[in-house]
């Protein structure tokens, strides 16, 4: 039976599900007291300012000097490909919007003679690698496309902050994707953070973090 804090709150409705899948897969199953805290600092194995590369659900701008037949806004597809006038099933994915754009002259040779391309990223959500997920009693928990120096204050700004069911100082990140070399999982402080101000709670993430807000018992 669905709970009444559910009911007309589908939102809720949504991450709890989610919620109870990472917690079959062993991720929300570990209690935040078995948990280190979050590291205050953290090395990220990538440069600084890294070439953005496209992900699915991205959406691109194609223009194509002199000719405006070719220029189109086209999103990524959940397979990683696009497909423009002339041009079908071309893959985006895990691409910098200069090889792209290369990639799209090599095809466009064919009926333009000596194209060029630009390509402009305008909706970002960034390879699944690069996101910061965040599920559970957030207001809107999604995917985040992660950005250089990255903080946990970032990404609750980025999913409106918590619910009034949520158990902030139970949440738990779990790490081990994206450029992270290590498996762990670390308790979050997010009622600290978010209600008391606490700016030691305010720990950096990294791509590919999934965060997991559990709600409260009462």
């Amino acid at each position: 039976m669905i709970s009444r804090r559910f009911r007309g709150r589908p939102t809720s409705l949504v991450t709890a599900f989610a919620s109870a899948f990472l917690a079959a897969a062993g991720l929300a199953a570990c209690s935040s007291a078995d948990n280190p805290p979050a590291p205050g600092t953290v090395q990220v194995q990538q440069p600084t300012t890294p070439d953005y590369r496209i992900g699915p659900l991205d959406t691109i701008q194609i223009y194509v000097w002199q000719s405006p037949e070719f220029s189109v806004t086209v999103p990524v597809r959940p397979d990683g490909r696009i497909s423009t006038p002339l041009i079908e099933d071309l893959e985006a994915t895990g691409k910098t919007p200069t090889q792209l754009a290369r990639d799209i002259e090599d095809k466009l040779k064919v009926y333009v003679q000596d194209p060029l391309v630009t390509v402009i990223v305008s909706g970002f959500a960034g390879p699944f690698d690069q996101q910061v997920r965040v599920v559970g009693e957030a207001i809107q928990p999604r995917a985040i496309p992660y950005r250089a120096n990255m903080t946990m204050l970032d990404v609750m700004i980025e999913v409106g902050g918590l619910t009034e069911f949520a158990s902030g100082n139970r949440a738990v990140l779990a790490r081990g994707g994206g450029t992270s070399s290590e498996k762990a999982t670390f308790n979050v402080r997010l009622d600290d953070l978010l209600r008391d101000g606490d700016i030691r709670a305010n720990v950096p993430v990294l791509p590919g973090d999934v965060i997991i807000i559990p709600q409260s018992w009462f």
